[in-house]
């Protein structure tokens, strides 16, 4: 996320010179490659001159601890202005009322329909019953779509097969969820590929009719400064309360989380970081600016973990680990636990340093379906009993899983490390833990 930016920040920060005091003149080249790589990332020549002219301000006569230096002093400068550029504070969606509306807008390809399904997936571990509704009367595929979405988070969907009328759609939809016990009504609305007259009538009357608590602007981050352009014309004529910024997980230059904020004074609320259901996230102005300048996101990391942690099993192996029965089914219930915090990649670069050293490096997705590949060639026995699995074991493995020999070896030498390093932490020696990781 955002590699390229934070690769020219860090640029930018090591022409600083001099020591004691940052002056004008040991910051006017600094300040050009701040700006010159914020352009780069798509981010308005009028928001990274506003920007560049604060740092600037703020940063003029500090005094540079003996212990710190100019550079280190202006990350901390500029952290602080990123995140008052992008909101300060993550701000809460509004789910009051009986129901709660939250009425979903965007352009074509936006990834409304998707993100509808990953909101209803997210209320609905926090209690809610939402209905799903489909009204982009345009397109039967985004119906159809809404219906598998809403399978997959078992929610329940609201459609009107035939019925072309969006606005009585929406209003049929609240009624139904009224009488129904629906806590939260997520409309799914129609998308253009550009901005016109029709779609902006027919959204804007949708809106009248059912009053939402919310209204949300789904814009997709990869194109840049094309998505604040079409935000603050949406704004202009509907008036929206959040934006929910989509496909972070790709190739995205920045400026879209950069700029929108100060484009059209309205809080990002949401980011899409994947595919998956459970691949959206609030968003935190703090955490992105720590992520954007190669900090990592540590409280994220927890969070996540916490989400899929399960204390019941987290003493069975705990238990396990003591008595050093710990195996290969063990081993796999844990890999299915990382997978479940998602992107192998985005869960490293959470961890500050960790991009910047993998960052030429491809970290696979599919990693892990190799070692439960040759897992799965292994009896019941071996996965219960690791250590009987002797060189003739190994080859009936590989040859059972089409996978080498060097590949069992390499997931087997993984299995004793991770064994040995828990075993070490359940025996309380962290130094000992920590000088096996760096062999590692």
């Amino acid at each position: 996320m955002f590699e390229n930016l934070q690769d020219k920040l860090e640029r930018a920060f090591k022409t600083l010179r001099g020591e004691g005091r940052i002056t004008e003149i040991n910051i006017a080249e600094t300040l050009k490659e701040i700006r010159k790589a914020l352009l780069d990332a798509d981010v308005s020549y009028k928001v990274a001159k506003t920007f560049t002219d604060e740092v600037k301000q703020k940063a003029l006569g500090q005094n540079v601890l003996t212990a710190v230096k100019p550079g280190q002093m202006l990350t901390k400068i500029v952290h602080d202005e990123l995140v008052a550029l992008m909101g300060k504070e993550a701000e809460n969606v509004n789910l009051k009322g009986n129901p709660a509306v939250v009425l979903i807008a965007g352009l074509q390809g936006s990834g409304k329909t998707t993100f509808s399904g990953k909101f209803a997936a997210l209320i609905r571990k926090k209690g809610y019953s939402p209905l799903l509704v489909a009204c982009d009367v345009y397109r039967p595929a985004a119906i159809d779509q809404l219906k598998v979405l809403g399978q997959q988070v078992e929610a329940h969907v609201y459609t009107e097969e035939g019925n072309k009328n969006a606005v009585q759609i929406a209003k049929n939809a609240v009624d139904y969820a009224k009488k129904n016990g629906h806590g939260v009504v997520i409309i799914d609305t129609a998308g253009r590929l550009a901005v016109d007259e029709e779609m902006m009538r027919e959204i804007a009357a949708v809106k009248k009719a059912v009053s939402p608590s919310e209204t949300l602007f789904v814009v997709d981050s990869m194109t840049g400064q094309d998505a604040v352009n079409t935000a603050k014309e949406f704004n202009e004529r509907l008036n929206f309360d959040g934006v929910v910024l989509t496909k972070l997980d790709g190739d995205t230059r920045g400026g879209a989380a950069l700029s929108i904020r100060a484009v059209v004074n309205k809080p990002v609320k949401f980011m899409s970081v994947g595919e998956k259901m459970d691949a959206l996230q609030v968003f935190y102005p703090d955490r992105m600016a720590d992520r954007i300048l190669g900090m990592g996101d540590i409280v994220s990391l927890v969070e996540r973990a916490q989400e899929q942690y399960d204390e019941g099993e987290a003493r069975r192996i705990q238990k396990r680990i003591a008595k050093n029965q710990f195996n290969f089914n063990d081993f796999v219930t844990q890999i299915e636990q990382i997978k479940k915090m998602g992107s192998v990649k985005d869960l490293f670069n959470m961890i500050p340093g960790a991009g910047k050293v993998l960052k030429n490096i491809d970290i696979d997705d599919d990693a892990f379906k190799k070692m439960e590949v040759i897992i799965s060639s292994m009896t019941p026995h071996e996965r219960e009993f690791p250590e009987v699995i002797n060189g003739s074991r190994r080859k009936r493995i590989a040859a059972g899983c089409g996978r080498s020999i060097e590949d069992v070896n390499r997931l087997i030498k993984q299995f004793d490390d991770t064994r040995k390093m828990m075993k070490s932490v359940s025996n309380g020696g962290a130094k000992k833990m920590m000088s096996m990781m760096g062999k590692m």
